[in-house]
């Protein structure tokens, strides 16, 4: 009995929600790739932890795989076998809780499928600091905390006191402090099965007015020096003293083209893909850049965009 199979018994109280072949490239930033074999988008917490009873009970030949926004994640032309889960609107609340957190200040409780910028706008204009940075992060709140986002001087390590978790290969939902989750540079210790349901931040107090200025001048730098289009952000983290973006461009990278995509003239640290492109190009184009830079320069880079779906030997 397939694995596939096995979920479609297992999930059967989801009905015709549990949807087949669903595309993800939609989903994601890049906006190419191919399908999940299963794909849910779960509606509150008590079906999430249905799901993820259900799951456990087949044990770990199902594979799983949590998508937020997609603003950091690449799925093969091939597609991503097993269930694929993303949370829905649900979980997309924000509370402000002032009798929590920093004096002056507060906790604020964000869902996992809160979009980074709503956060970052909605704390500002509740005079709170310390998250304006996200404004610029086209990411969730659950992604944010996995791949430990940041930007401009500050991180989501900086501010994070507690998320919710749960595990859809053990079906346990459990509280993760910040020591944890083991959080580093653009890393965490959470698996591809973990799904951050909420995470709670403590802000300090802040002026409204100061902050919206601030929340306006990181807007304004990311659109001047960062591309639109079909991208996934910063496709390499920075070596230790050093910049991917200019180790690309050093290479002679800027401008590199495999199939339908293109390492940007723009910033060399992101790719673009053609509207209708391929995900494998842009997989072909992380791998070339790499080998360049590591030609040129000696110095290896590591992928900060997640690539699923690929065989091995075919990812970057």
């Amino acid at each position: 009995m397939s694995a596939a199979t096995d979920l479609d018994r297992a999930l059967d109280f989801l009905g015709e929600r549990l949807r087949r072949d669903h595309p993800l490239g939609p989903l994601t930033t890049y906006r190419v790739g191919g399908p999940a074999e299963r794909f849910v988008e779960v509606v509150d917490g008590d079906e999430l932890r249905r799901i993820a009873g259900a799951v456990a009970a087949l044990g770990a030949h199902v594979p799983v795989l949590v998508v937020g926004r997609g603003s950091n994640l690449l799925v093969s032309d091939a597609g991503v076998r097993g269930l694929v889960v993303q949370l829905g609107e649900r979980f997309a609340e924000i509370e402000v809780d002032p009798d929590r957190g920093p004096d002056p200040g507060a906790v604020v409780v964000a869902g996992g499928s809160a979009s980074l910028p709503v956060v970052a706008r909605r704390t500002v204009a509740a005079g709170l600091t310390g998250f304006e940075w996200a404004v610029g992060v086209p990411g969730s709140i659950g992604g944010a905390v996995r791949m430990n986002a940041g930007g401009h001087g500050s991180d989501m390590a900086a501010v994070l006191v507690g998320v919710r978790v749960v595990d859809l290969s053990t079906g346990e939902d459990v509280a993760m402090t910040p020591t944890d989750l083991q959080l580093g540079y653009r890393s965490s210790a959470l698996s591809s099965s973990q799904v951050v349901v909420s995470a709670e931040l403590a802000l300090s107090a802040g002026d409204v007015e100061r902050g919206q200025a601030e929340l306006s001048e990181i807007v304004r730098w990311r659109r001047e020096h960062q591309p639109g289009g079909q991208n996934a952000g910063s496709v390499f983290t920075n070596p230790p003293g050093d910049s991917a973006g200019r180790l690309i461009d050093a290479a002679g990278c800027r401008g590199l083209r495999i199939g339908t995509a293109e390492v940007s003239t723009k910033h060399a640290n992101f790719i673009q893909a053609d509207p209708g492109g391929s995900a494998d190009d842009v997989a072909a184009l992380m791998r070339e850049v790499a080998a360049r830079v590591r030609e040129h320069a000696g110095v290896e880079l590591h992928a900060e965009t997640v690539v699923v779906g690929f065989e091995d030997g075919a990812s970057p």
